[in-house]
């Protein structure tokens, strides 16, 4: 594996001309729209790009994808991967091309090395704005549908610029975005200000069945598959949901547990500066930052609790 400049990415993807891009399982807004922003901009450049179709991509965000998907790589094509910290994040139906993506652009503190080549920058708040700076060394500034792309790349993984993770360099990608074309009021507006009866019910029920350790200075709460269903929530109801324990007062480290359809638990992981969400994932062959990581395990959701738990108290400062 060779490490490369942003300026080297820009040649790299200069010297090909089809390409394959992959997102991760459970995409959210940075993958999806990272990918969307590179498949256009290599578009423009006269590439010839496809994002490979994810079907976990939820109808929040599906629109970024529209006319840019495929069903399949050929043989010919360079395969790419956008904000994927390892292998094992990869959508289950992507693996099969493991040993065949040459370039990885990412920006997981954690990541693990899986390709020929490959950018990471865990530096940047969002991958997103690692595609901005390639494409714009590729002379290829963005339209407003790049814009709109890369704009919700970068404000889903700083939670609206709120997190700590989020830089200068964060805010000029977006102020860019803007002068683009990106419609940023209505982005926010359906991003961060709209929520379903169902999210708001289970955020209630979240505040009653959450567990408070440590103090109050961290929190768990496994949320039964059953009590989803219940309650009717989707996809896109549950994304990025396990960001609101974290909001109690008082709590540093919040770790959400969901039982997936096939049995497996899927941990969520929301720290503040001081504390490492990574700590808590990797044990279980998880990884992310530092503030946000997740992973996988296969066991039930009570035994899983209670793992969690006992890595989370030994995490405390």
């Amino acid at each position: 594996m060779k490490k490369l400049t942003r300026t080297e990415t820009a040649e790299f993807l200069a010297a090909h001309n089809n390409y394959i891009i992959l997102t991760h399982a459970r995409p959210d807004g940075d993958t999806i729209g990272s990918a969307a922003a590179l498949c256009l901009g290599l578009r423009k450049l006269g590439k010839t790009a496809h994002v490979l179709e994810n079907k976990e991509v939820s109808p929040r965000f599906r629109w970024l994808h529209q006319g840019l998907t495929t069903d399949a790589a050929a043989d010919t094509d360079c395969v790419l991967s956008v904000d994927v910290a390892s292998p094992g994040i990869l959508q289950e139906a992507f693996k099969p091309l493991l040993g065949r993506i040459q370039l990885r652009i990412d920006h997981h503190s954690s990541a693990t090395s899986f390709t020929d080549f490959e950018l990471v920058d865990p530096i940047s708040a969002s991958c997103a704005e690692i595609v901005y700076d390639v494409l714009t060394l590729m002379n290829c500034p963005p339209d407003k549908d790049i814009a709109q792309a890369i704009y919700v790349g970068a404000s889903t993984d700083t939670g609206c610029f709120r997190y700590a993770n989020t830089t200068a360099h964060t805010f000029s990608t977006a102020a860019a975005c803007a002068q683009a074309g990106a419609e940023i009021y209505r982005l926010n507006m359906e991003l961060f200000e709209t929520n379903t009866l169902a999210r708001l019910r289970m955020q209630g029920w979240i505040v009653e069945h959450m567990k408070l350790i440590r103090g109050g200075a961290m929190c768990i709460c496994p949320i039964p598959r059953q009590v989803e269903l219940d309650m009717g929530v989707t996809g896109d109801d549950m994304d990025n949901i396990s960001s609101f324990p974290r909001t109690v007062a008082g709590v540093c480290m919040a770790a959400t547990l969901r039982q997936a359809e096939n049995g497996d638990v899927k941990l969520s992981v929301r720290a503040i500066p001081g504390y490492d969400a990574t700590q808590v994932t990797v044990p279980f062959g998880g990884g992310g930052h530092k503030g946000a990581a997740g992973a996988t395990l296969k066991m039930p959701l009570e035994e899983a609790a209670q793992a969690v738990e006992r890595v989370m108290l030994e995490q405390m400062p």
